[in-house]
C-alpha cells in the first residue's frame, strides 16, 4: 500500500518538481487549505457574535494538518464523494467538548472545498508571480542588449526578411506581462465560499444570524480572499477565470520556448540554454546538450489547453450544487497550477541564462545569396526600373543566385540600367530591419 510519504513524489513530472508551485499545491498543502477554510469559519462566526471566541480560538488550535492521517482522509473520501465529510469528523473530534460542535456549523462540503480551492491558487500564484517577473526582467535585458542585432526573420519555416533579436526578446516580454496582468487581475478577485446547503445561508439564521448576508465578507476577510458577491457553488467564474489565465499564460511561456528549441538546433545554433542551468545530458550521447528548460515549458504549454477545456467544461453546472462538476475540477485546476507554476520556475532560468549568438546570426543572413532583403530591393528599383520591371528582374536574379552560387549583389552590380547606383545599403541585410529598433523602444517602455 502506498503511504502518505510516497504522496506528491512528482516522479513523472520534472516540470514542476521542486517549483513553489509545488510546496502550494500538495495534498499536504490542500489539507492546509481547508482546515484553514475551516477555522476562518468559526472565526467569522465568532466576530458576528454566532459563536464564542473560545470556540474560534479552540478550532484554530486544532486545525493542525500534522495531527490528521492524510491517508485516511483520502480513503475515507470516497464515502462522501469529497474530503471535507472526513475532515470534519476528524476536526470535530480533535476540537472537543464544548466546541466541537462549531466545527463546520451551517456550511455545506462544497463551500469548504472550494474555498479550499481559491486559498490554494491564491497562494501558488502570489509564487508565480515571481517567476514571471523574473522573466520580463531577464528578457528587457535581451531586448535591450541586442536592440540592433540583426537576425533571419523566419515565417512558414523560411527565411523571410532581416528582424532584430531584440525584437524577438521584446515580443516574448510583452507575452510574459500579458500573463502576468491576467494572473493579477485573477489573483485579486479570488472569492471566498459561502452558502450553505443550496446556497440560501439558511442554516446560519437557524444558527441565529439576524443577518446571515454579512457573514460571507467576514469569512472572506479571515481568509485574504475577495467576498463573493453571491455563492458561487454552480456560478463557476472564479474556476474558469482561473483555467483562462493559467493556459494563457502557459501558452505564452510555450511561444519562448518553441523560438528558443527552434532557434537552438545544431544546424541553427543562435542560441543556447545555459548548460550549467540546464543541464540538459543525454543517457546516451554524451556530445549532447539538450534545451532541458524549453522542453519542459514546451510540455506544459502542450497540456494547459486540454486541462483549461475541463475546467470550462464545469460551467455547465445543473441545480443549485451540481452532481460532478466541481467535483471534476479539482484535479485539473491543480495540475495546471502545477504546471503552470513550473513553466515560469523553469522560464526564468531560461531567460537568465540564454546566450546568444549575434555571429551567427549575422553569418545566418547570407543563406539567401542576399535573397532576405529582396522586400526591401523592390520598393528601392520599382522608381528607377517601374514596378513590374523590378519584380521580373528580382524574380530572374533570385533563380540565378541558387544556381550560379552567387549574391544578388553581385548580379545587381552586372545590370546595365543599375550602373552607378549605390547598392550597398539597400542589399545589406543589417540595415534592413525597419522599424525593429524603434519598435523595440516602444515595447520596453511598458512596466
Amino acid at each position: 500500500m502506498t503511504s502518505a510519504a510516497d504522496a506528491d513524489t512528482s516522479l513523472l513530472a520534472p516540470g514542476w518538481a521542486g517549483s513553489p508551485a509545488a510546496s502550494t499545491t500538495g495534498d499536504r498543502a490542500y489539507l492546509r487549505a481547508l482546515l484553514d477554510a475551516e477555522a476562518a469559519l468559526t472565526r467569522a462566526q465568532a466576530a458576528l457574535g454566532l459563536a464564542p471566541a473560545e470556540a474560534a480560538d479552540a478550532v484554530s488550535r486544532a486545525a493542525d494538518p500534522a495531527a490528521l492521517d492524510l491517508r485516511s482522509l483520502a480513503e475515507r473520501a470516497r464515502g462522501g464523494g469529497n474530503p471535507v465529510i472526513p475532515l470534519v469528523a476528524d476536526l470535530t473530534k480533535a476540537v472537543g467538548e464544548p466546541y466541537g460542535p462549531y466545527v463546520h456549523r451551517g456550511a455545506t462540503s462544497q463551500d469548504i472545498m472550494d474555498t479550499a480551492t481559491m486559498l490554494v491558487s491564491a497562494r501558488t500564484l502570489d509564487l508565480l508571480l515571481p517567476d514571471l517577473t523574473r522573466t520580463e526582467q531577464a528578457l528587457a535585458r535581451l531586448a535591450a542588449e541586442h536592440r540592433d542585432t540583426a537576425m533571419p526573420g523566419r515565417t512558414l519555416t523560411q527565411h523571410a526578411v532581416p528582424t532584430t533579436f531584440g525584437l524577438k526578446a521584446a515580443g516574448w516580454r510583452t507575452l510574459v506581462l500579458d500573463a502576468r496582468d491576467r494572473i493579477s487581475a485573477v489573483r485579486d478577485t479570488l472569492p471566498a465560499q459561502l452558502g450553505g446547503a443550496a446556497g440560501t445561508l439558511a442554516a446560519f439564521e437557524a444558527y441565529g444570524a439576524t443577518d446571515p448576508v454579512a457573514l460571507p465578507p467576514a469569512y472572506a476577510r479571515e481568509l485574504g480572499l475577495r467576498a463573493p458577491a453571491l455563492p458561487w457553488h454552480a456560478l463557476r467564474t472564479p474556476v474558469a477565470d482561473l483555467a483562462g489565465c493559467l493556459a494563457f499564460t502557459a501558452g505564452a511561456l510555450g511561444k519562448v520556448a518553441a523560438d528558443v528549441l527552434t532557434l537552438s538546433r545544431t544546424e541553427i545554433g543562435e542560441v543556447a540554454e545555459a548548460a550549467e542551468a540546464a543541464g540538459g545530458g543525454s543517457s546516451a550521447m554524451p556530445h549532447k546538450a539538450n534545451p532541458v528548460r524549453s522542453t519542459l515549458i514546451a510540455a506544459a504549454a502542450r497540456r494547459a489547453p486540454q486541462l483549461a477545456a475541463t475546467l470550462y467544461g464545469s460551467l455547465v453546472a445543473e441545480d443549485e450544487r451540481p452532481a460532478g462538476a466541481w467535483h471534476a475540477e479539482w484535479e485539473p485546476l491543480r495540475d495546471l497550477l502545477r504546471l503552470t507554476g513550473g513553466a515560469a520556475r523553469d522560464a526564468a532560468e531560461l531567460a537568465e541564462g540564454l546566450r546568444v549568438r549575434p555571429d551567427v546570426m549575422r553569418a545566418h543572413l547570407g543563406l539567401t545569396h542576399g535573397l532576405i532583403v529582396s522586400e526591401r530591393l523592390s520598393a528601392e528599383l520599382a522608381p528607377v526600373l517601374g514596378r513590374a520591371r523590378a519584380g521580373e528582374l528580382l524574380t530572374e536574379l533570385a533563380a540565378r543566385a541558387y544556381a550560379e552560387d552567387r549574391s544578388l549583389g553581385e548580379l545587381l552590380g552586372e545590370v546595365p540600367e543599375l550602373r552607378g547606383l549605390d547598392l550597398g545599403s539597400p542589399t545589406d541585410p543589417v540595415g534592413c530591419t525597419g522599424s525593429a529598433g524603434a519598435l523595440t523602444d516602444r515595447a520596453l517602455e511598458r512596466r
